[in-house]
């Protein structure tokens, strides 16, 4: 497994050759021209560190409170929606990497494997993704259903009031080739992967979103799915929906999705525990700005008052860095473990999670962090 994958990239390229070519393009593309897709990444790498001598680190300390969680870095798996077809039942494998490696994961409420599969298989507790949906009576059971499995906090996504048009995912016949002729299509790719198409295709059934399914009955194919999506999701969507989630769910309530000062400090107004600064990887209004240009005026506006966690363009510890030293006190990785889990399953997150800490060791005993605490804006090249 090594000596195939040494890095986030060489998962990137295991899992274009493992998986159809749908679900790659699904997991690595952007919305648009993919202009913050880009971004997300360089503006993260343009951030420079400060290398200091002569410090005595031989001893670190990674570990971190997340949302009242203990975790040996601070970093989450974030939520990846159809993550359990990039390897057979595939949000089980990444949960219990994550378990066992000691770090927090989030279940997408549009995974492959269902709340209950999940929790049933990887005991302790998780994160679960939620979207605003039209049907609250639909939102009120997946929250008591969250609630009932112990999960540990609730990551309610807020920047999906529609859709953003992901034009690879028309171009890969994922989206928009519906019927026979889209069903034929993506098999006709499925069969050039051999060892997907067998291990995750034909092993790995039942292909239903689990959390989903008894909404979507009979009718639960990916054509069903993005149809169903499409005309669900709840674009009147306000500050007030917000409270009536926040009465519903009583453990950790965190905004995935936050990109404005002024908005990071309504929620904070409106109860929730934290925040996420995202732009949904790229995935959704594209010409927005990066993650890491819009951190530190969210960080300004209201760091110190919630946890802010930040997602978009971590492909390494020196980018979980990064992200903490302009503010963020924890990151979720989105893409990274995709790409590991597609190439290598549960084995390939844990190795990610390996390369990340000891690529963090490296950035924190060069710039004279011993402590996370010690990761601030004063190790930064100025």
């Amino acid at each position: 497994m090594a000596r195939e994958a040494s890095s986030v990239s060489d998962y990137r390229e295991l899992a274009r050759r493992r998986v159809p070519h749908f679900l790659f393009e699904y997991v690595d593309g952007g919305s648009y021209d993919q202009v913050t897709l880009g971004r997300n990444e360089s503006d993260l790498r343009e951030i420079a560190l400060r290398q200091r001598v002569m410090r005595d680190v031989s001893r670190l300390d990674l570990s971190t409170i997340l949302l009242g969680q203990k975790s040996r870095l601070p970093v989450a798996l974030a939520p990846i929606g159809l993550a359990g077809m990039l390897a057979r039942r595939g949000e089980v494998q990444a949960a219990r990497a994550a378990r066992d490696f000691g770090v927090p994961f989030t279940l997408s409420t549009v995974s492959a494997c269902s709340l209950a599969e999940v929790t049933g298989a990887v005991p302790g507790p998780i994160w679960f993704q939620l979207y605003m949906i039209r049907d609250r009576g639909f939102m009120r059971d997946l929250i008591a259903r969250a609630q009932a499995a112990k999960c540990s906090a609730l990551l309610f996504t807020v920047d999906m009031p529609v859709p953003g048009a992901r034009y690879r995912d028309y171009r890969s016949g994922l989206a928009g080739a519906g019927g026979t002729a889209g069903t034929l299509r993506r098999m006709g790719q499925a069969m050039l992967r051999p060892e997907w198409a067998w291990d995750v295709g034909l092993m790995g059934r039942p292909h239903k979103l689990g959390n989903v399914a008894p909404v979507l009955g009979k009718r639960s194919g990916l054509n069903d799915f993005f149809g169903w999506m499409g005309s669900n999701f709840d674009p009147s969507v306000t500050w007030r929906d917000l409270e009536w989630v926040r009465a519903e769910w009583k453990g950790q309530l965190v905004l995935k999705g936050v990109l404005d000062a002024d908005d990071a400090r309504a929620a904070v107004d409106t109860g929730a525990d934290g925040i996420v600064v995202s732009n949904h990887g790229g995935r959704q209004l594209d010409g927005v700005l990066s993650s890491a240009r819009a951190l530190p005026a969210i960080v300004q506006a209201v760091g110190g008052q919630t946890t802010i966690l930040a997602d978009g363009g971590v492909r390494s510890g020196l980018d979980v860095v990064r992200m903490l030293a302009i503010g963020a006190n924890g990151v979720l990785l989105g893409r990274a473990w995709a790409y590991a889990l597609a190439g290598r399953g549960q084995a390939g997150v844990a190795h990610v999670l390996q390369l990340i800490e000891a690529e963090m060791r490296v950035a924190m005993a060069l710039t004279g962090a011993t402590r996370i605490a010690d990761i601030k804006p004063d190790i930064l090249s100025r």
